[in-house]
Order: structure tokens, then sequence, then C-alpha cells
């Protein structure tokens, strides 16, 4: 679901924003494709991989095995967009989400739905995660995230960073700046309060 005035406040152009909710995995991402070769638009949000279901699956019986389907689904239509994407100026950015493998003793039991393919063709995968609430007395107010990039083609990767998403507005921009400052050693952290020179910042 899309709140158009939270994306507004994001940033979002909603005077020049197409949506689109396709019936199918299929019509989703082809659809996509159409929009890319057209040139007419500058970036392309799926959101997410986890519900592009196939025709195939939505058509059959509860309970009918549908293994693979998915991720042949995701690697014929990457092959198509991928061609369509390097003769345009577009973006292309796919939303995912993380599953857990059932039955792993080692390793990371996490994994991302779609299959191998989306991981293959992209130029960069960013690992997006909430690690911390952030209150305001009893209440809720936004989130600290950790972004980590998990591969990277057009510069080095394994980078991360952490910020504050704060609830109907957004990243927030004063988090980012006590952060540098903290970082340089400008403002002083003592456990969950700030502080520059005399002054206490909260």
């Amino acid at each position: 679901a899309l709140d158009p005035q939270y994306a507004k406040a994001l940033g979002v152009d909603i005077d020049n924003l197409v949506i689109s909710q396709p019936d199918t995995g299929e019509q989703a991402l082809e659809i996509a494709e159409a929009l890319v070769r057209s040139g007419a638009i500058d970036v392309i949000v799926v959101d997410s991989v986890a519900a592009l279901v196939p025709k195939a699956e939505i058509e059959g019986e509860m309970g009918d095995s549908h293994v693979g389907l998915q991720a042949r689904l995701m690697s014929q239509a990457l092959r198509k967009l991928t061609g369509s994407i390097n003769k345009s100026k577009c973006i292309a950015i796919f939303i995912n989400q993380l599953r857990e493998k059932v039955g792993i003793m080692f390793g990371n039991p996490e994994t991302t739905p779609g299959g191998r393919a989306l991981k293959f063709y992209a130029s960069v995968r960013m690992d997006i995660r909430k690690i911390d609430t952030i209150k305001q007395g009893e209440e809720m107010i936004g989130n600290r995230v950790r972004v980590k990039v998990v591969k990277n083609k057009v510069s080095p990767p394994f980078k991360q960073a952490e910020f504050d998403i704060m609830y109907n507005e957004g990243i927030s921009r004063e988090g980012n700046v006590v952060d540098v400052g903290v970082k340089e050693n400008i403002v002083q952290k003592s456990g969950a309060w700030f502080s520059y020179g005399d002054i206490r910042l909260g």
C-alpha cells in the first residue's frame, strides 16, 4: 500500500509517479520491461520480489506444489530486463524480503525468495534491517536502521551505514548530523545522551 502524503514527505514526486498493481508475477515483470523499453521512466521499483506470484500458482489449488516456479520466472524475466536496462538510462530497484531456511545448522540461515538470478544480475545489493527502536518516553517514534552493501559492481562493496528513520518523516537529517558529530568527536555521547560543549542535545 502507498501513502501519498508519506511518499511526498520522503521526496517522491507524486505528480510524476506511475503505480501499477498487476495480477500475476508475469504481468508485473512484463509491465516493468515495457516501461524500461519505453524510455519514459527513470526509476522502476518492484515491491516486492516475494510478492511476485506466478500465474500457475494463482490459478492452482491450495496445497499444489510449485517448487522453483518463481525462480524460473525471475530468471527468464531478468535476462530480458537486463538487456533493456543496459540500453536505457533507467534504474530498476527490486525490494525483497528475508526468509529463514528450515533445518540449517551451520552458516547463514537467511535467504531471499526468487532464486539466484536477481543476486547474479544485480549491480548493487543492499541488506537493510532495523537494529533498534527510537522512543520518546514510552512512545515509539522511529527506527535505527543499518544498511550494508553486500554486492557492488560500481564501487567497493561491504561498506555500511546507520541512520534513523522517523515515522511520518523519513530519514532524520538531524540524526545524521549528530552521528557525524560523534564520529568526528565534535559531539560527545554519554549513554543515551548527546552534548555539544556545555549544551545537552537530548
